[in-house]
């Protein structure tokens, strides 16, 4: 069996990005930014009923090398091997959404990273709540994070809580703590997230890609565009216009015809 290797070079054109990257707290921040604004979040394989596979070689194959996105468990699985790939000491942990006010179980993946003498989290997956760059492992100390505000509180029993600061106040985000996260682990999280029935991913067509004054949404048929603190909205048409949308806002070409997709509930 052939043993994949990490292709440095063509992950790097994938993210358009030509120079070095060192493991150094400017590396990360650089590596973190290139893949968030490069490669969407998106869960089209789960709708068409294929599901997710993290094996390493489909992820790269899926991620790098097709017009694809992916969500947390593949985008930010895919970050941990481009940073190990790298040289950078990063290690894997998994979190539950609080976005609903009832915490999940731990279906969420991000990394630590240990990057001259501080450690870092550092996310790609989360969606239009992403946090826009890394963020110190640092209880309760306000982070500017590219102009929106971020703290960890302790989340008691479920150890450090991410906050994001909102006209309402503080929400959380997601809690984790630091326990040891195997391959095992990420797949008992990947199978419930990408099966189950009440699971956000199995039920809703999303995407989400930033853009350098703000960011575009997709939830099932209804595309958001935010910019320069506006906020316009597109129902997008059934078939082939759907399918061209997914191009032109995302990036996103798939090997399928639209009619393959759930049928979920549109807005």
């Amino acid at each position: 069996m052939k043993v994949f290797e990490f292709d440095s070079t063509a992950y790097l054109q994938r993210l358009h990005f030509s120079e070095k990257v060192l493991p150094t707290t400017e590396g990360l921040h650089t590596l973190q930014r290139a893949q968030f604004h490069n490669i969407p979040f998106e869960n089209f394989d789960i709708q068409l009923g294929r599901g997710v596979d993290l094996d390493p070689a489909n992820l790269f194959d899926k991620l790098v090398r097709r017009p694809r996105g992916g969500y947390c468990l593949e985008l930010n699985g895919l970050l941990l091997m481009a940073l190990r790939a790298f040289g950078f000491d990063a290690r894997p942990l998994l979190a539950r959404v609080h976005l609903s006010g009832q915490p999940s179980g731990r279906g969420h993946q991000l990394s630590l990273v240990n990057v001259e003498g501080r450690q870092w989290l550092v996310d790609v997956g989360f969606g239009k709540n992403n946090p826009r760059g890394p963020y110190l492992l640092e209880r309760d100390t306000i982070q500017d994070i590219s102009g929106k505000y971020i703290r960890l509180v302790d989340g008691g029993v479920f150890g450090n809580m991410l906050q994001a600061r909102s006209e309402e106040g503080w929400q959380n985000l997601y809690s984790f703590d630091m326990e040891h996260v195997c391959q095992g682990d990420i797949n008992y999280g990947a199978h419930y997230t990408s099966t189950n029935s009440n699971s956000f991913f199995t039920t809703s067509r999303v995407a989400m890609k930033p853009l350098e004054d703000g960011m575009v949404t997709l939830f099932n048929n209804r595309l958001t565009l935010f910019r320069d603190g506006q906020e316009n909205e597109i129902q997008l048409p059934e078939g082939q216009e759907y399918m061209d949308a997914l191009k032109t806002y995302f990036g996103i070409e798939l090997d399928a015809p639209y009619e393959a997709l759930r049928s979920v509930d549109r807005e």
